[in-house]
């Protein structure tokens, strides 16, 4: 079922010099766009390609031809969709950027430390850092690629720093075999030894921001009857 003309949002794409522009239901395509199966009949709200949505004149099929290689709407569609600039609804476009902002400050959390105590921020510090200098997040940008950034504004506010470091852990003989999983997810294991008693002992290169939770999960499945130090720590 097409989607409502009234309801539906513009999905634009530049290509050869041309704007191509479609109409679509936006949460359809939004859900198209990440990859998820939603037919495009129910996507489009008009089996048409427009140079401007606007002044509703159509792309001459010709036009069409010489510049994608096909007539067909469908395909067409798809490739404006997911190669072009989706307008999004307010109500999208907050969630969206609420989504990315909690994943940047997961990240920066699980990686940096403060300095000061050597333990990690919670996420909602950092998040806090970021509202107090108006780090402003962009939802179509990797997370990844807007951490650098915002990490130099955060400093302002907040002491951070980036470190790995080595942890040693002892696990008993009964439950070393579930706790090994453990280790080799949480970082890189630089080295493992099977004791005699049937007892592991590992040393385990993590970020730092990430320790707590680790210790905790060794904690839980171990019922705390384990034994662990800090070996070394280096900034990264």
């Amino acid at each position: 079922m097409a989607a409502s003309i009234d309801k539906s949002v513009v999905a634009r794409m530049h290509h050869e010099g041309q704007k191509f522009e479609i109409m679509v239901d936006p949460d359809k395509a939004l859900i198209f766009k990440k990859g998820g199966k939603v037919e495009l009949s129910d996507v489009l709200a008009m089996p048409a390609v427009y140079h401007d949505v606007r002044d509703t004149k159509r792309v001459a099929e010709t036009d069409l031809q010489k510049f994608f290689g096909t007539r067909d709407v469908f395909k067409i569609a798809e490739r404006i969709i997911k190669n072009g600039e989706l307008q999004l609804t307010t109500e999208q476009r907050r969630d969206m950027t609420e989504k990315k902002r909690i994943q940047v400050a997961d990240l920066i959390s699980k990686r940096g430390i403060n300095p000061q105590n050597n333990l990690p921020h919670p996420p909602q510090r950092i998040m806090n850092a970021m509202e107090q200098v108006g780090v402003n997040i962009d939802p179509f940008v990797d997370a990844e690629m807007q951490i650098d950034k915002i990490i130099k504004d955060i400093k302002k506010v907040i002491p951070i720093t980036f470190q790995k470091v080595v942890v040693e852990v002892k696990i008993p003989s009964q439950f070393a075999g579930k706790a090994y999983p453990i280790l080799k997810n949480s970082g890189d294991m630089l080295k493992e030894d099977w004791l005699g008693d049937g007892s592991l002992r590992a040393n385990v290169k993590m970020l730092a921001g990430i320790q707590a939770d680790f210790f905790q999960k060794i904690s839980n499945l171990t019922h705390g009857q384990f034994e662990s130090k800090i070996v070394s720590r280096e900034d990264v």
